[in-house]
C-alpha cells in the first residue's frame, strides 16, 4: 500500500472515501517520514482518517487528544507515585543502598507511558493521531515540535529513549487558532473540505450499504442545501452519517413522507439552539422539496 491509488483502494475498503490529493498526501507522509497536518471544519473526517489508516495497515492507533492546558506530563509520561511510595516502604526494611533504592523506584516498572512516549516505544510503527492540535497552547505546540523532530524523549531518571520505530503521525486542526509557521514547516499539509455530492453519496454507501440509493441521494442533497443556510455550525460528514442511521431506524424511505417526524430528527445535524430555531418546519420542507 504505497501508491496513492493503492492507498485510496485500501481506505475505501475500510469505509473511508479519500480524494486523490489526500491519498497523495498520505503516500508522501510515508515516503518522507514526515507528520501530516490535516486541517478542516469539524466533522469532515479528519480523525476518522487516522483510524481508517491504522485499520488498513493493521497498525496500532495511539491518540493524543489536545486541549487547553495540556502539558508535557500528560503527553509524555508520569511516574506512578503511589506504587513508588509502596515500594519505598518495602525497601525500608532492606539493607540496600540509597542508590539502589532510587534506581529501583525510578525504573520502567513505575513509569506511566502517555501517548507520545507510547508511540515511540512500539516495536512496530503505530499511527499516532494528535487530535485538534489547535486546542493546545502555543507552548505545547513548541514542545511537540522538538519531540517530532528527533523522535526521542529524555527522562532525567532513565536517560534518552529513542524511537524503536517511527510512527506515522497525523495532526488534525479545526483552525480555531492560527498554528505556528514552525509547526507548518515541519509537517506536510492537506486541507479537508466538505465533500462534493458524489463523494458524500459514496461515503453513505460505504458505511450504510443497505440505504436505498434514492434516499441516500435525497439526504446528500438536503445536507448540502442545509450547509448553504446561515448556520452557526454547519453539519459535517459525521452528522450526515448519524442522520442516515436515525432515518433508517425510523424506516423513513423519503424525506417528504412525514415532514414533522423527519424535521425532529434534524437534532442529528443541528447542534446549536440558534441553528435549530433557524431551521423551522417550513424551512425544512423547502429544503426537502428541493432535494427530492
Amino acid at each position: 500500500m504505497k501508491t496513492p491509488l493503492e492507498i485510496r483502494a485500501a481506505l475505501a475498503g475500510a469505509g473511508y472515501i479519500a480524494s486523490a490529493s489526500l491519498a497523495t498526501a498520505l503516500a508522501m507522509m510515508r515516503l518522507l517520514s514526515r507528520p501530516l497536518l490535516v486541517e478542516g471544519e469539524a466533522g469532515v473526517g479528519k480523525s476518522e482518517l487516522a483510524k481508517a489508516l491504522a485499520t488498513t495497515a493493521n497498525q496500532r492507533l495511539i491518540r493524543l487528544q489536545c486541549y487547553e492546558g495540556l502539558d508535557a506530563s500528560n503527553a509524555l509520561y508520569e511516574w506512578n507515585y503511589q506504587r513508588q511510595i509502596l515500594a519505598i516502604r518495602v525497601l525500608e526494611g532492606e539493607n540496600a543502598s540509597t542508590q539502589n533504592k532510587e534506581s529501583h523506584i525510578f525504573s520502567e516498572e513505575f513509569l506511566l507511558k502517555r501517548p507520545l512516549l507510547e508511540a515511540i516505544t512500539q516495536d512496530a510503527p503505530p499511527v499516532l493521531l494528535i487530535d485538534e492540535i489547535d486546542r493546545a497552547d502555543e507552548e505545547f505546540e513548541a514542545f511537540l515540535l522538538e519531540v517530532l523532530s528527533d523522535y526521542q524523549i529524555t527522562i532525567p531518571e532513565l536517560g534518552t529513549i529513542r524511537a524503536s520505530s517511527l510512527p506515522q503521525v497525523i495532526l488534525t486542526s479545526n483552525a480555531t487558532r492560527e498554528l505556528s509557521n514552525a509547526l507548518r514547516r515541519r509537517c506536510l499539509y492537506h486541507y479537508v473540505d466538505f465533500p462534493d455530492e458524489a463523494t458524500e453519496l459514496r461515503i453513505i454507501q460505504a458505511r450504510y450499504p443497505e440505504t436505498h440509493l434514492a434516499l441516500a441521494g435525497q439526504i446528500v442533497r438536503f445536507v448540502r442545501r442545509l450547509r448553504a443556510e446561515d448556520l452557526r455550525k454547519k453539519p459535517g460528514v459525521a452528522e450526515t452519517l448519524d442522520w442516515v442511521a436515525a432515518l433508517a431506524g425510523l424506516d423513513i424511505s423519503n424525506l417528504q413522507d412525514d415532514p414533522e417526524i423527519v424535521h425532529e430528527t434534524l437534532l442529528c445535524l443541528l447542534k446549536t439552539r440558534e441553528d435549530r430555531e433557524a431551521i423551522r418546519l417550513e424551512v425544512f420542507e423547502r429544503l426537502a422539496g428541493a432535494a427530492a
